[in-house]
């Protein structure tokens, strides 16, 4: 058991992986929003959807990968230690995160429609893909905040 404490010990430490997730998850959704532009509120009648709600999806999508990309940055050393800003940071990841679950699951239901959820999973990979990655981030929110907490913690 020593060998394998040992073992992960010796293995380097990326604190910035969660980057990796979120521009690629971030330029996505901002793509996306920014093709809707400029806003034409019967853009939405093909779906079914009234201006309003079309507005928030448009709106929703740049917000929420701008969002997630500005969270990232209260993760970098130099801000991750003012609590204030690290905690903003977190909040701003995880409402993020929580939009783009909301906008991805309104296009699953209400323009794909899948038979099955094994179907949807095994042929959408693109939009379980950012489904699971906003979920992934309104659950987790920021690292930073979360070593934070397991510092306070010991």
């Amino acid at each position: 058991m020593i060998n394998v404490k040992n073992y992960w010990n010796r293995l380097p430490d990326f604190s910035f992986s969660h980057i990796l997730l979120r521009f690629p998850l971030g330029l996505i959704f901002i793509q996306q929003g920014l093709a809707k532009l400029p806003f034409d509120p019967a853009g939405g009648e093909p779906f079914g959807l009234i201006p309003i709600v079309w507005s928030v999806v448009v709106y929703g999508e740049i917000g929420a990968g701008v969002g997630l990309l500005a969270g990232a940055l209260a993760t970098l050393p130099g801000l991750r230690d003012n609590q204030a800003i690290s905690i903003l940071g977190d909040l701003l990841t995880r409402f993020c995160g929580i939009t783009m679950c909301c906008i991805t699951t309104g296009v699953i239901w209400v323009v794909i429609k899948p038979e099955s959820l094994i179907s949807f999973m095994l042929t959408d990979y693109l939009h379980f893909s950012l489904w699971a990655g906003g979920l992934y981030f309104g659950l987790r929110g920021n690292w930073a905040v979360a070593a934070q907490k397991q510092n306070l913690a010991t």
